[in-house]
């Protein structure tokens, strides 16, 4: 097992720290958590129990265990070998360069709503192309200077979830809540609640993310589970009290996935010239967190990326790194293409930011949650194959209880992705099944086409060497 040894430690513990807070302190979770309804609460605090607080303590034995530049790709190609780590690596990357549209048709969104209440679909998704391409920028900077847009996005992620969370309260204990938030409306009917895992689930994943990176972390193996612990604890209370902050005030069948950011602020702060100004100037920091989550994945699933193409694991173009600081720059380019395609392409098939927005995040979502169900048989695999070797941080009581915490992350992933398609007691969306299915099914083949290319290419190189 590798552990390369050649990038600056340009990440200290509190970069860590804040790194891995702006990785799973999503501000559209807000609004896909708000989607729910009333419930969500109920189930945050089961899925958080259930899901995030295992994941947690799996992911940062691995962290701290091995620290190797590439994070989930390398562990599961420590485990399984170098074709499935290269397969994890495709999935990793490709899920990011498909949510990037996503994410930035919100920020289309709220911009158009906040500021240009007349902006057009075309030239929403034109502000999303320009994103895309600054986004690649940002990436091709060293790491000294990109890490500071997701640390600075930290602060500012802050300040919106206590603002959402803190004005929405005060909102609804002094005019009313609009919404029943009490778990007994959740428990009247827990089969519906099912049709909310995907979306809560997706929104405790990334804690690994800084993983990605381990080489340029100052003494990871202490600072990476310090860092989890720390960022995971803050994100869950920050995820349920701004969730209810925005249902407290939002009637739940007025909720809009794409602004019901910018519908928020002016249903808390609209009235007065100053504090519509207020809620211009929170608009703008969520516009930036939109921006500064964006390169913060994408910082790290292309330095994935780009490991996996060092390794001629993946094809060449992957590899294409700045010589002096190791910028991904194949990778981080080859992202916002494909992003920018997607962006023109549903632009033109939807019929409005919202369809865009579910279209892109349904299909980016299940290819999202397949790597972390191969993270947990790695840290499996890996305790039976490897595990006498010193772990710093370890998941309390054992192999069992290691086995049994991975076992159930592993089935809360997979209901989560068979939920996309199908919730019980609810009809069979065969055109949901066609539409996500085959779009999965032809990511899935382009990987495997690229990881046996990347194959191809390593086996012509060693025959040249051998040659010589």
């Amino acid at each position: 097992m590798s552990q390369p040894n050649s990038h600056k430690k340009v990440l200290t513990a509190t970069d860590v720290t804040l790194y891995t807070v702006s990785a799973i302190l999503l501000i559209d979770q807000i609004a896909m958590s708000a989607a729910v309804g009333p419930s969500a609460i109920f189930w945050w605090i089961v899925i958080l129990l259930l899901f995030f607080l295992p994941n947690t303590l799996i992911t940062a034995e691995l962290g701290a265990t091995y620290p190797e530049q590439g994070g989930i790709y390398a562990w599961v190609r420590d485990a399984f070998g170098t074709r499935f780590g290269a397969r994890i690596a495709w999935l990793y990357w490709i899920n990011i360069a498909l949510w990037m549209p996503a994410v930035f048709i919100m920020f289309s969104g709220i911009f158009a709503t906040l500021f240009v209440p007349e902006m057009s679909l075309t030239a929403q998704i034109a502000l999303g192309v320009f994103l895309c391409s600054v986004t690649a920028l940002v990436n091709c900077l060293a790491l000294k200077h990109s890490k500071w847009i997701p640390i600075l996005g930290t602060p500012a992620k802050l300040v919106i979830f206590l603002t959402f969370g803190i004005a929405g309260l005060y909102h609804g204990i002094k005019n009313g809540f609009v919404n029943d938030m009490s778990f007994r409306l959740a428990l009247e009917n827990p089969m519906e609640g099912l049709s909310f895992l995907p979306v809560i689930v997706y929104g405790c994943l990334g804690i690994e993310l800084v993983c990605s990176e381990s080489d340029e972390i100052r003494d990871p193996s202490k600072n990476i589970p310090k860092a989890m612990f720390t960022a995971g604890l803050l994100t869950a209370v920050l995820y349920i009290i701004s969730t209810a902050g925005v249902l407290s005030a939002v009637p739940a069948e007025e909720i809009d996935m794409v602004d019901i950011i910018a519908v928020s602020l002016k249903q808390l702060f609209g009235g007065s010239a100053i504090v519509d100004l207020f809620a211009l100037v929170i608009g703008g920091l969520t516009l930036y967190t939109l921006f500064s989550t964006i390169v913060t994945w994408t910082l790290g699933g292309n330095r994935a990326m780009a490991e996996a193409a060092e390794a001629k694991e993946m094809p060449g173009i992957f590899a294409w790194t700045h010589k002096q600081h190791q910028a991904p720059i194949g990778a981080a380019i080859m992202a916002s293409v494909i992003s920018s395609s997607i962006l023109i392409l549903y632009g033109v098939m939807a019929n409005n930011a919202e369809d865009l927005f579910w279209n892109l995040f349904s299909f980016s979502a299940i290819i999202f949650l397949m790597p972390y169900i191969a993270m947990h048989l790695a840290f499996i695999k890996l305790r039976l194959s490897d595990g006498k070797r010193y772990r710093p941080f370890k998941v309390p009581g054992g192999f069992a209880m290691g086995l049994m915490l991975s076992v159930l992350c592993i089935s809360i992933l997979s209901a989560a992705i068979a939920l996309f398609f199908w919730v019980p007691g609810s009809p069979f969306d065969f055109a949901l099944l066609l539409q996500v299915g085959d779009s999965v099914i032809i990511t899935l083949i382009i990987g495997e086409v690229l990881v046996r290319l990347g194959e191809k290419a390593k086996q012509s190189e060693r025959q040249e060497n051998l040659a010589k």
